[in-house]
């Protein structure tokens, strides 16, 4: 049975919309400033941590020692 041609035309419209819509979600899935976000805010997280960030600046202050040593000797 053959079809009518504008209804032919509306499906292949919904079709395009419909395709477009989907490669936009994938094109904001895949955008890389959102991975670079979600990695900064995870440093971020841990970074506050207690543990983590006075155990760095102990770290930094061990070297910090080392270095002013070794200049004076």
């Amino acid at each position: 049975m053959a079809r009518d041609p504008d209804t032919i035309q509306r499906e292949i419209e919904r079709a395009r919309d419909a395709l477009a819509e989907s490669l936009d979600a994938l094109g904001d899935r895949a955008n890389p400033k959102r991975f670079v976000d979600a990695g900064k805010e995870s440093v971020q997280s841990k970074l506050s941590d207690p543990k983590i960030k006075y155990g760095l600046i102990a770290i930094g202050a061990l070297i910090a020692f080392a270095l002013v040593r070794r200049l004076f000797r």
